[in-house]
């Protein structure tokens, strides 16, 4: 932390966030790697997760076959996730916008795509999941049929209530995040209590493995699970921007090694917990089979999780598309993507195979993102961890030039590495029924979406970085490392008075 900043009172919970992808002055930024920490693993501590810890057991595998397949996926997602955390406080914004700097201003909106997709997805998990939990609880205990107008009602509650959560902002999402840390771990904890007597960890699986055999399906369990440390990755710099500048990337990339590890929680509590409701829908199966006093507690973790999850997911996307359209407050970008996702919760849980679309939307969250984050981390290898602030903020000013400017505001370099190694993964994917990737059965079945992303991407990066070196402006007083570097001077930044930013400030007064 720089002591010669003087730091400026933490906002109050009640008040609506001011803030928006602008960078963070110095003395607002009151947070620590703390914070982060327990945002990420509140975020993730919730029935969420337990979702996708379930998968494992309802694609044929046994129970330590489930868990080691759980360990793997996140242990690997979290190795590509932890240099996400550290973008936040050198821009003083949040990862979309600090992509500029690798795929140009404009061209950064790719993240920008990449959080709308997660967001839909985590937020559909949360809202169905938790909606589920309380539908199931209110027929067990006072008898009221699972009709779609209940569960619709239900789902309304919770959305409206993430909705007016994110609105306030920031802080209000950190106390919801303190109370989901402590609250459901314990609550999940007590399930060793509650399913003692009837939990058997010889599971030996279902007996039809859903690929067929059993690596292609224990990959495929990976990545889903992977899916949930990757789906942090767009995220993780709309809190860390809070964060001084001077914080050590070894202090942020450990917070969300520890929080993503702690995941493992509700993780293995969906594991074990779908060995024994393998014939239901999971979330009503859970409360049927459950001691009364427990499933009573399932219905606050529910609850808390579903806020928590909710928020997470909605508040990054609500923050970022009120820079991508300018005439949009971050509190009306806000309410707009989550009656989007709410009408998406609505429609594919009542008339079609929500599970169907939200694994769809898994697979397509690990292929599409993880390239765009090798591609930041590579970036900031290159750049020596050296970004301009200033000139990251040039799209959502209305104006044009700047360091990263590159070639009408994009760079082919980021863009075409990133959209290579999505391209290709997609190829490898196999997510039915919406993704089946015509190369998908080259390796037998196993899934090579991944990999092939992940190569692809940085081969095309870093192919592109040698071949048509970057200008020598973007690279801090070291110069670049590992790559070469042409000379150049940085376009002027100039007001661009047609752009619909540019305008809307115009509007305001600005």
């Amino acid at each position: 932390m720089n002591d010669a900043v003087q730091l400026n009172a933490k906002p109050k919970v009640t008040e609506i966030e001011q803030f928006g992808v602008d960078t963070i002055p110095d003395a607002d930024r009151t947070s620590t790697p703390w914070d982060l920490f327990r945002i990420q693993f509140g975020g993730a501590n919730t029935f969420a997760t337990v979702l996708l810890g379930t998968f494992p057991i309802f694609f044929g595998l046994s129970f330590w076959q489930a868990v080691g397949a759980t360990v793997l996926g996140v242990l690997v997602g979290t190795l590509f996730l932890m240099p996400m955390g550290i973008f936040g406080p050198r821009t003083g914004t949040n990862n979309a916008v600090s992509s500029g700097a690798h795929l140009g201003v404009t061209g950064r909106i790719a993240g920008s795509f990449l959080s709308l997709l997660t967001a839909i997805a985590f937020y559909s998990i949360s809202v169905w999941v938790s909606g589920d939990a309380i539908v199931g609880a209110m027929t067990r205990m006072l008898g009221i049929p699972a009709t779609p107008l209940v569960s619709s009602v239900i789902y309304a509650v919770i959305g409206f209530i993430v909705i007016v959560v994110v609105v306030y902002g920031y802080q209000f999402m950190l106390l919801v995040n303190r109370v989901a840390v402590i609250a459901n771990t314990v609550l999940m904890l007590l399930a060793i209590v509650a399913f003692w007597g009837v939990f058997n960890p010889n599971f030996a699986g279902t007996g039809t493995l859903f690929l067929g055999s059993f690596w292609p399906t224990f990959i495929l369990s990976a990545l889903v699970v992977m899916s949930n440390p990757i789906s942090f990755g767009a995220f993780l710099g709309d809190w860390a921007r809070y964060i001084p500048r001077g914080t050590s990337n070894g202090k942020l990339m450990l917070a969300t090694l520890g929080a993503q590890l702690a995941t493992l929680v509700p993780f293995l509590f969906g594991v074990a917990t779908a060995t024994l409701v393998t014939g239901d829908v999971y979330v009503v199966g859970l409360i049927q089979q459950s001691p009364l006093w427990y499933a009573v507690l399932l219905v606050f973790v529910a609850f808390i999780g579903g806020l928590s999850t909710g928020t997470t997911s909605l508040y990054g996307t609500g923050l970022d598309f009120s820079s991508v359209f300018p005439r949009m407050t971050r509190v009306q970008s806000t309410i707009a993507i989550g009656s989007l996702a709410f009408v998406f919760i609505v429609v594919g849980r009542l008339l079609t195979d929500l599970s169907g679309a939200v694994n769809a939307f898994i697979g397509a969250i690990v292929v599409t993102t993880t390239p765009w984050m090798i591609v930041m981390t590579l970036g900031y290898i290159t750049r020596r961890g050296y970004y301009v602030s200033e000139d990251l903020q040039v799209f959502n000013k209305g104006k044009i030039g700047g360091r990263y400017w590159f070639d009408g505001g994009i760079n082919w370099r980021g863009m075409t590495a990133w959209l290579g190694g999505a391209g290709v993964g997609l190829m490898f994917a196999y997510y039915p029924p919406v993704i089946v990737g015509p190369w998908n059965g080259l390796a037998g079945g196993i899934d090579l979406s991944l990999v092939s992303g992940i190569v692809t991407a940085a081969v095309l990066y870093m192919g592109a970085l040698w071949l048509f070196p970057e200008p020598d402006y973007v690279f801090g007083p070291q110069g670049p490392r590992w790559v070469p570097s042409r000379a150049g001077v940085a376009p002027e930044v100039v007001h661009n008075a047609n752009s619909a930013a540019a305008k809307a400030a115009a509007r305001r007064g600005e």
